[in-house]
């Protein structure tokens, strides 16, 4: 329970840090970065546009840049199949480094804030659970930065934190990318199954990668 509620502290902060830069800057970064103004700024920088999306969706890490309308507007100027590559690359290089931050950097306040036991605890616990958090997330506000930044205090294993990012991002970066494209609004069953689907691939994951593991060799750490 203590270390339950240790974590929770840390997600409830974080949290509230993005929710603070929502109330101050939100509408502002909404009324520049949107899916239509993004699409108009993308046609006119076409040659180069994918790179600027992918430095977006980098910031969108430390500002509340929306991420979706900006994968909207890829899919709307390269079509689905490459908007959905570069929203995911965006999307996944942001997560990473989000990941990277907090398990290099990190590494001394988890210890301030927990025993090495408690920490060996914390890793388990998202071993066993980050990759449906970090899939749950991916098409959610706020969640995707904060749950990224919690495996890397976890120091969750790289193997399987880089696996269920990939898996919860490329379909909801399909799913936007999309619905940019037909100009459609998103819809609730397109957001279920962007979910859905890799909530469903992830244990079968978990098994190959399990039978796949040799007696004495682990994931890397």
């Amino acid at each position: 329970m203590r270390l339950f509620l240790k974590v929770l502290a840390i997600a409830v902060a974080l949290a509230g840090l993005c929710f603070a830069g929502f109330a101050l800057w939100g509408d502002a970064f909404e009324r520049v970065f949107n899916q239509e103004e993004c699409r108009r700024w993308f046609e006119e920088i076409r040659t180069y546009a994918w790179a600027v999306a992918i430095g977006l969706l980098l910031g969108d890490l430390f500002l509340p840049i929306p991420a979706t309308g900006i994968m909207a507007a890829l899919g709307s100027v390269y079509g689905p199949v490459v908007g959905t590559v570069v929203g995911a690359a965006g999307s996944v290089l942001a997560a990473m480094v989000g990941y990277g931050l907090a398990r290099l950097g990190g590494k001394r306040l988890a210890r301030l804030m927990a025993s090495e036991e408690e920490l060996e605890r914390f890793q388990a616990l998202f071993d066993r659970w980050g990759g449906f958090a970090i899939i749950f997330s991916r098409v959610l506000p706020i969640l995707p930065e904060v749950v990224a930044i919690l495996a890397g205090l976890a120091r969750m294993r790289f193997g399987r934190f880089a696996a269920a990012l990939v898996l919860g991002t490329v379909p909801t970066a399909f799913l936007f990318a999309y619905l940019g494209h037909v100009s459609r609004e998103q819809p609730w069953y397109g957001l279920i199954a962007a979910v859905a689907i890799p909530m469903l691939l992830w244990p079968i994951f978990l098994h190959f990668l399990g039978r796949k593991a040799a007696p004495g060799r682990g994931e890397a750490r």
